[in-house]
């Protein structure tokens, strides 16, 4: 589709009144078209003593994909007379009216410089009060920004502060807890002390009773033992004197 305008556009005749013949495209697919019979056009009228000069435009394709045109003119029509442009009659110009109209341009180009100045002023003003907007708008939000991070600031040494006490306050009671417990440990840890040493005296007085009682046990035993043995020896004693009386 696309070939086809551009092919139309560069087919057209010059004068826009007509179209040259569509020649058939090299794609096999398109129907094939058939060629147009030739066609005349006229130039627009110039002039009204310009007569109408005839063309002829002849368009045929002599190789694939090449195109060959020819543009036939008519002969030129005798005693066509070329128009000139009107000679303007001069005119007298004084030397008052040379130096009025030199006042006027020189009064116009100081116009169009005061115009021009005022002009630039009124931009540099804009300039400058957008840049002096500009300033007071940077200006209060660094202030604005300042503040804020003033006060944030602010916040946060309190809050540290406050953290800080809080923790001083949580490890004061800790270390009241801990000094506490240390001495519940220490109390108790004597009270123990006064116990075992209580068992150990009295462990050792039963030691010492049952050491005395076993000591007067051993004693008695030998006392026993001793009697014992004396009775034994009277008693052999008496049995050798009986003895000795019998045999004699």
């Amino acid at each position: 589709m696309l070939i086809g305008l551009v092919r139309d556009s560069v087919m057209q005749c010059f004068c826009h009144t007509c179209r040259a013949p569509i020649l058939p495209a090299v794609s096999r697919r398109q129907a094939p078209i058939k060629k147009a019979n030739k066609i005349r056009s006229k130039q627009p009228r110039l002039s009204k003593k310009v007569k109408f000069i005839t063309t002829e435009i002849r368009c045929q394709e002599k190789s694939r994909g090449g195109l060959s045109y020819e543009v036939i003119l008519a002969e030129p029509a005798p005693n066509v007379a070329v128009p000139k442009k009107p000679v303007t009659p001069g005119k007298n110009v004084s030397a008052e009216e040379i130096e009025n109209k030199l006042k006027a341009a020189e009064e116009r180009r100081i116009s169009l410089e005061q115009k021009k100045m005022a002009d630039l002023s009124y931009k540099l003003a804009k300039i400058e009060e957008a840049t002096r907007k500009k300033d007071e708008i940077t200006n209060e939000f660094i202030n604005q920004t300042k503040e804020n991070l003033e006060t944030k600031m602010e916040q946060h040494v309190e809050k540290r502060e406050a953290i800080i006490s809080d923790l001083k306050e949580k490890l004061k009671i800790h270390s009241q807890e801990i000094e506490k417990t240390r001495e519940q440990l220490e109390h108790q840890k004597y009270v123990e002390k006064i116990a075992i040493e209580e068992k150990l005296k009295s462990a050792q007085t039963l030691r010492d009773e049952n050491i005395k009682k076993m000591l007067e046990r051993l004693k008695e035993h030998e006392r026993r033992a001793e009697m014992v043995r004396q009775n034994k020896a009277a008693l052999c004693e008496e049995n050798k004197g009986t003895a000795i009386a019998s045999s004699g």
